[in-house]
């Protein structure tokens, strides 16, 4: 059965969200009480309601289920972000995914029950440093707060050089789990010793990310 997603408040972020997910082919439904903003989703949600998403009885009423993956998206109004938090706890749904502005309200949203909380400023920052202090590196996905996998352009070094010849397991830890052509989006996993590195392949690696930073 495909999973549903019920997404509350829906402002920049929550509008978004809906949209993806149901581009994605997921069944959305979205709730805000702001009649302009659910307007803006009924062409891109599976059900767009007018309605509190604050208030328990409502939330009972639309039929969330322990099953259903709901999304709170209420700017800085940490009061309305907790109170529903609590009524989901409440109904047993289990995945409740919260929009925080800082770390202090995520410290309170977890004690009541978010399963995750994001602070989506926060992140865009780190990604937005991310590309300045590494440049090449296209994009990338942490691991842990060690180990990340990324893809990087490679430096001109690496050109014409064999993954044998470049040793990056050896040199620097760094294990190359596939190679992507940007002119025919071909993609190789598990590239070979004998993989020859030319100009518009990208590197997808996985390995510490001060090993990565080496090489940028």
């Amino acid at each position: 059965m495909q999973q549903r997603v019920v997404v509350i408040g829906l402002g920049i972020f929550g509008f978004n969200i809906v949209r993806d997910l149901y581009e994605g082919g997921f069944e959305v439904i979205a709730v805000d009480k702001n009649k302009e903003a659910v307007q803006r989703v009924r062409d891109c949600s599976t059900k767009a309601i007018v309605a509190d998403g604050t208030d328990k009885e409502i939330m009972d009423a639309i039929g969330i289920q322990e099953e259903d993956v709901v999304v709170i998206s209420f700017g800085e109004d940490l009061a309305a972000a907790t109170l529903t938090t609590l009524h989901l706890r409440q109904m047993k749904v289990k995945t409740i995914i919260v929009k925080a502005p800082n770390e202090e309200h995520k410290l309170i949203l977890e004690k009541v029950g978010a399963t995750e909380v994001m602070i989506p400023e926060k992140e865009i920052a780190h990604k937005v440093a991310k590309s300045l202090i590494s440049p090449n590196v296209l994009d990338y996905l942490p691991l842990s707060d060690d180990y990340m996998i990324s893809e990087m352009a490679p430096p001109n070094s690496f050109l014409g050089k064999s993954l044998s010849d470049l040793q990056l397991r050896g040199r620097y830890h760094i294990e190359v789990i596939a190679i992507r052509d940007i002119v025919s989006d071909k993609i190789t996993m598990v590239p070979g010793a004998d993989f020859v590195i030319k100009d518009g392949d990208v590197l997808v690696m996985v390995g510490k990310e001060k090993d990565i930073q080496q090489i940028r």
